[in-house]
């Protein structure tokens, strides 16, 4: 009978989780992409467990158990990469982009930075790509009017971080349920609590700070010039906005996610070849190669050149290797020995949320890196949130309201170091980056009062 491994001291279980943390980030530096950080993780887990004594068939059983848990987001992230690229080849996203751009007014200037750079990146599931373009092109806008270089940008980061937060398209919105064990549309309606009422504290906010600079004349052509791109090489029509409706309209309706998204990538399909002219070779192609932008604006083909099932494959691949370390991990009771020694010190699910909140932000400050803030501390902690009945989208909200909206306020990670060079501008910025500083407040308001936080049967919990 082949000998079973020991349980890790809780030294032990220590040192090799912080040795996979620190070789992840030293690795991350070498600009190798994250999947090759994921692996090595992997495969020193891997040893650590073969140290424990465990037999390789038990290994090979966690590293699929592991595998296993992150199957259900691939077919979701593959949906999502294909209806990108057909939303921009049917003229959704570049409508979308058009009539934000026409309505500008000079007065409304600073919340609608905010406002476009949310739509944009929710559209696309990206924020960077809002950043450079969107963003760019409003904050052009705003300081040839007079208004100061950081609060400008700070709408731009608080716009295009919300999109990254909590759009189906983004790849840490289904990054965080995926390893919290909650499903898509859980996590977003649980990121709602705390994102609506931040949201609307900015709006209140830009529009105030934004007002006193309404009065001046400014020049618009790089506006137009966009506007005009999109004109030239798509039809724009209000038509083109209703599948965006009917996908959320089915999130409303807690229609599946796999069913919602399957929808709209057909009916997308079908419109795109009614409303382009475009052929159905040329839809079945951008599924999968995404769609690439040839307008000659710089501005327009860096968001437009996105989408398919390629763009995603990168992100899969990282999941599958984060999730088959995080499956060692747990065979070999690691993240269990951890886990039980913090329960010691938590005393109910306001300690377990401020555990996480910490944990989170200290893995923002040392990795700098978006996926990695949310798989650390998901496939950490999630055994406690279980352990404690505690419904797994709290735990993918906080770690989002943390680690996706924080690492922008934190100026050595790559979301702060994109801004800055994209936009050409230092740290003062980050006073006016409103949602990143008020959800985590709101987060922690709620961890106290026990508002938003549900058990595993979705019931909310009881204040203690």
């Amino acid at each position: 009978m082949e000998k079973k491994g020991r349980a890790p001291k809780f030294a032990e279980a220590l040192v090799v989780f912080v040795l996979i943390i620190t070789v992840i980030i030293i690795t991350l530096n070498y600009k190798v992409g994250m999947q090759t950080p994921m692996i090595l993780g992997c495969m020193i887990s891997v040893a650590f467990a073969m140290y424990l004594g465990y037999p390789w068939k038990e290994i090979e059983k966690g590293i699929l158990d592991g595998m296993t848990s992150a199957l259900p987001a691939v077919p979701i992230l593959m949906l999502v990469g294909m209806l990108v690229g057909i939303w921009i080849l049917g003229g959704t996203i570049p409508s979308i982009i058009y009539y934000g751009l026409k309505y500008i007014t000079p007065g409304f200037l600073v919340p609608l930075t905010f406002i476009m750079c949310a739509v944009t990146s929710v559209a696309t599931g990206t924020s960077f790509g809002s950043i450079a373009t969107v963003g760019l092109a409003f904050f052009g806008v705003g300081i040839a009017m007079g208004v100061p270089a950081g609060l400008m940008a700070g709408a731009v980061a608080s716009g295009a971080f919300f999109g990254d937060k909590m759009s189906p398209m983004s790849d840490t919105t289904n990054v965080a349920p995926a390893v919290s064990g909650c499903t898509l549309y859980e996590h977003i309606g649980s990121m709602i609590w705390t994102t609506a009422p931040a949201t609307v504290i900015c709006l209140v906010l830009y529009g105030i700070l934004g007002a006193r600079f309404g009065k001046g004349t400014v020049d618009l052509s790089n506006i137009t010039l966009i506007m005009e791109t999109l004109e030239e090489h798509f039809t724009i029509s209000m038509v083109t906005l209703i599948l965006p409706v009917l996908v959320i309209g089915m999130s409303v309706f807690k229609v599946p996610s796999y069913k919602s998204l399957g929808i709209g990538v057909i009916l997308s399909g079908v419109l795109a070849m009614i409303m382009q002219g475009v052929d159905f070779k040329s839809v079945v192609a951008v599924t999968m190669q995404g769609f690439k932008s040839d307008t000659g604006v710089a501005q327009v083909d860096t968001i437009l050149t996105r989408g398919g099932i390629n763009m995603m494959a990168g992100t899969i691949t990282m999941l599958l290797a984060a999730t088959a370390m995080g499956g060692v991990l747990e065979k070999c009771e690691v993240l269990k020995t951890i886990i039980n020694k913090l329960m010691n010190w938590i005393k109910g699910y306001t300690g377990l949320i401020l555990v996480t909140m910490v944990g989170t932000a200290a893995t923002a400050a040392a990795s700098g890196n978006m996926v990695l803030t949310l798989i650390l501390p998901g496939k950490t902690f999630s055994p406690a949130y279980e352990k404690m009945n505690i419904h797994g989208k709290v735990l993918s909200r906080t770690m989002e309201d943390i680690g996706t909206l924080g690492l922008v306020l934190i100026p050595w990670t790559n979301p702060a170091i994109y801004l800055m060079s994209t936009l050409g501008v230092d740290t003062s910025y980050i006073p006016y980056t409103f949602l990143s500083l008020t959800v985590p407040v709101i987060a922690l308001i709620f961890a106290v009062t026990g508002i938003g936080v549900w058990d595993r049967e979705g019931n909310p919990v009881k204040r203690r």
